[in-house]
């Protein structure tokens, strides 16, 4: 018996994405619904052989939330909706020098995107608000030119996204959260998926790259996570956000179960295996839920995190998070 026999047939087939030839929908199901136990660190250990081939550089990012909180939509895992009661800190939209503030100090640390997140649905008209955000990324561009600018502002209308590149704006954040086919069922009811959908296609349109991603752990199928991968590979976005959702009480996921790091872990292998050459960044649920298994679960495909914290959660210190990428050992090298 050679060492290609002990390993699983369908990962031993998979190693066809090493070669370039793209996973099909059929095989990543049949991977999500059969790999696991001793299989799965084989499926962990190709997918990180394809990001080393493909993705090897690391990245990090930073994000403020912007404004907090008194959203009025429904999405059922968010804090920041008024339509539940989560005791969450809100605030209007920061003046620019708060911001700026942020920005100086994850850029002195050697982060070099920087996010720049609010609450709410999004815009239809460039508001007193919205001028304020563009005055804000015309002050960080030229405080910070070399620092990428990155915003996630909600459903816009096409004459905020072209505001938006004319305004230093270079990646925009608009996640789809789960199977686009699922949204209205696990996310929401007060807009929809193809809304989502439409300023992608808008985002695209004006020259600013995309970053799509989604939560795990809402009640999804496996089939609805192997879904959301290929509806990410046809948008053909530039990064994927993947996050474990940490279930927020006074939310109607309050008492959701938790991911296990195994499913995490198989998850973001799949996810390696559907997009080799994306940029795959670990965020919400990496030091809350995963705790221990955060080595494990970088290795398993992703070569991104964010750092700093989140929207209403706590995350780890740059610092911190450096050490983490290091001590890893040939995990790479951080982009800048």
């Amino acid at each position: 018996m050679t060492h290609d026999d002990l390993i699983h047939p369908l990962i031993r087939k998979a190693y066809s994405v090493l070669d370039g030839q793209p996973l099909g929908r059929a095989d990543a199901l049949a991977i999500a619904e059969n790999i696991q136990g001793a299989d799965l660190l084989d499926l962990v250990s190709l997918a990180n052989k394809v990001r080393l081939k493909f993705a090897p550089a690391l990245h990090s990012c930073s994000i403020i939330n912007a404004k907090s909180g008194k959203c009025r939509e429904n999405c059922r895992f968010c804090a920041q909706s008024a339509a539940y009661h989560t005791n969450i800190e809100t605030y209007p939209v920061l003046a620019p020098e708060a911001v700026l503030e942020a920005a100086g100090k994850a850029y002195a640390e050697g982060v070099r995107t920087f996010g720049y997140v609010t609450s709410g649905r999004g815009w239809e008209k460039p508001d007193d608000d919205f001028r304020v955000i563009l005055a804000t990324f015309d002050r960080l561009h030229e405080t910070y030119p070399d620092m990428r600018l990155c915003a996630s502002l909600g459903i816009l209308s096409e004459e905020c996204v072209k505001l938006l590149a004319e305004h230093h704006v270079s990646r925009y954040n608009m996640n789809l959260q789960t199977s686009p086919a699922r949204y209205a069922d696990l996310i929401a009811t007060t807009h929809t998926i193809e809304q989502k959908l439409d300023t992608i296609r808008l985002i695209k349109k004006y020259g600013i790259a995309n970053c799509t991603g989604g939560i795990f752990g809402l009640g999804e199928t496996w089939a609805d996570r192997v879904d959301m991968a290929f509806a990410i590979r046809e948008l053909d976005v530039e990064g994927t956000p993947l996050n474990i959702l940490l279930p927020i009480p006074g939310t109607p996921l309050e008492h959701q179960e938790h991911v296990t790091p195994a499913d995490a872990a198989k998850i973001f292998a799949i996810f390696r295996l559907v997009n080799p050459t994306k940029m795959l960044k670990f965020c919400a649920g990496r030091e809350t839920v995963m705790k221990d298994f955060q080595g494990l679960l970088m290795l398993s495909g992703l070569n991104s995190l964010m750092t700093g914290g989140y929207l209403t959660t706590r995350g780890r210190e740059v610092e911190q998070d450096r050490a983490f990428a290091e001590s890893l050992g040939g995990f790479g090298r951080e982009e800048k």
